[in-house]
């Protein structure tokens, strides 16, 4: 058997202490399954006293991150820390040109930084593997990087983020407001003390960024998505889904279209009867379409401690098999740039729901500019709230449109908000049609 394959851990939170376990775990298997023994030898965490279900002591400590990845004692780093930048950057980029392989969990780095650290990795001959920064325990990375390199991908889509699938979810089954479910998901640990950036898009953006570069070839580019998040999405919203059939979920979609690649994260409806809808609480599935496979569908854990160091131990498994594949699936000069393409026109159509003034003409004049830019409804409907005294001051008006452009629905609901017959922001949700 090869010599141990020594491994430096840096970030002992949720996952860091779950990826220790499970290493202690599975530790024979692994060795039988790579040929070599795994070993963890040194360990970093912001807070050498915090009290933590395993014993540090067993390790070598290091209380800089940076110099760990830089310590002649490791054959890989592994980063936990988390964010784009500051001491995670800077340890990864130190472990790279030290030439050690790196494997992270570390979605925001990848984000914004995963061309430059690929680029190292390339230079230096060394692995860099990052399965557990998507989707949590779902092997997707692997799955459009190696498993589908006979595939033409025209699409990837799914729900990427279980903060807002779990609030989502909440919402329809027990009909509480945003506000309470996001309440609990905090209390449940499900979400931040500062949940913006899952709440806003951002974590999906991310994520989304690195599957488009896997699925496409193409240079990484967050900045290229257009982002909207749930914070908006009421009752009022998750009803009328119901009474449509259809539910509505938090997508991220990366597609080919005729002029580029188009990348968006926004709530949408899908029909209640496929197989995304089915996908509760804090679950994720990715979709792939692709000439050979068709579709394919991955559902599992997107989060948690032990669903996401099993994805870690799949990177560090690989290296200790030698295995090393391009970071994204193709050398850096073959991947193509990523220009921001236009969003198309939506087949599916879009749900609008307009509080307006209970005014004469009101319906036939938003009606109406809908009609100077071609937008064709389906229907118009006035759903009073349950217990709403007619005459009230506004009522929620919903229209369902059929195939048109995001361009062209901005466009009308400027005029109507500049008419002054809605009394706050429309609410705009693609549907998704079978």
């Amino acid at each position: 058997m090869s010599s141990p394959l020594r491994l430096g851990v840096a970030g002992l939170g949720t996952v860091g202490g779950a990826l220790l376990k499970l290493l202690d775990r599975q530790a024979a298997a692994l060795a039988a399954r790579t040929g070599r023994e795994i070993a963890v030898v040194a360990v970093s965490a912001q807070n050498r006293g915090k009290v933590r279900d395993l014993d540090p002591a067993r390790f070598d400590w290091a209380s800089d991150p940076v110099a760990l990845a830089a310590s002649p004692d490791i054959d890989v780093f592994v980063e936990l820390i988390g964010g784009a930048d500051g001491v995670a950057r800077a340890a990864v980029e130190t472990a790279l040109q030290e030439g050690k392989s790196v494997v992270t969990a570390n979605k925001a780095l990848l984000a914004k930084h995963g061309l430059h650290l690929a680029r190292l990795a390339e230079a230096k001959g060394v692995a860099l593997g990052f399965e557990a920064s998507v989707a949590g325990g779902i092997p997707i990375v692997k799955t459009l990087r190696d498993s589908l390199a006979g595939n033409r991908v025209s699409r990837v889509y799914g729900i990427l983020n279980g903060t807002c699938n779990y609030i989502l979810s909440r919402m329809e089954a027990e009909q509480l407001s945003f506000g309470q479910c996001l309440a609990e998901a905090q209390k449940l640990g499900y979400a931040e003390a500062d949940p913006s950036f899952d709440i806003g898009g951002y974590d999906t953006a991310h994520k989304l960024a690195i599957l488009t570069a896997l699925a496409f070839g193409t240079e990484i580019a967050a900045d290229a998505i257009a982002v909207e998040g749930i914070e908006h999405i009421t009752l009022a919203d998750i009803s009328a889904a119901a009474e449509l059939g259809y539910r509505i979920k938090l997508l991220g979609v990366a597609e080919r279209t005729a002029a580029g690649i188009e990348q968006r994260v926004h709530p949408t409806m899908v029909p209640r009867s496929s197989a995304i809808a089915q996908v509760m609480g804090v679950t994720n599935a990715v979709t792939i379409d692709a000439d050979a496979v068709q579709e394919l569908t991955l559902v599992g854990p997107g989060a948690g401690g032990a669903a996401t160091a099993s994805a870690v131990v799949a990177d560090i498994a690989d290296v200790a098999r030698g295995l090393k594949a391009p970071p994204f699936g193709l050398p850096l000069k073959s991947l193509a740039p990523l220009h921001r393409a236009p969003l198309q026109t939506h087949e599916g159509g879009y749900y609008i729901r307009l509080s307006v003034y209970d005014r004469s003409g009101a319906a036939a004049a938003i009606a109406a500019r809908m009609a100077e830019r071609a937008i064709s409804l389906e229907s118009i409907v006035q759903r009073r709230r349950p217990g709403e005294l007619k005459g009230a001051s506004a009522v929620p008006v919903v229209l369902i449109t059929h195939a048109t452009s995001e361009k062209l629905i901005g466009e009308a609901l400027k005029a109507v908000l500049a008419d002054g017959f809605i009394a706050e922001p429309p609410q705009v949700i693609r549907i998704e049609r079978e």
